[in-house]
């Protein structure tokens, strides 16, 4: 083997390892985006239950004050 060719092998080697070492953050930076998301839609599931429920109540509210406004 020439020492051209070790010298293109090594330093495809070491284009690699960079490689490795960018994906490698890359997926530890998804992973926390991921994790602030499912955080973020967790959060905002609870707000809109809590909107259905007010919702709900103000809807058998206003029901009930019909009902006695008719009776």
């Amino acid at each position: 083997m020439s020492e051209n060719t070790v010298e293109h092998l090594y330093h495809k080697v070491e284009r690699l390892a960079q490689l490795c070492e960018q994906l490698q953050a890359d997926n530890t930076q998804l992973q926390s985006r991921e994790e602030l998301l499912l955080s973020e839609r967790s959060r905002l599931l609870e707000k809109n239950e809590l909107a259905r429920v007010r919702v709900d109540s103000m809807i058998r509210h206003l029901k009930s004050l019909q009902q006695s406004a008719a009776g």
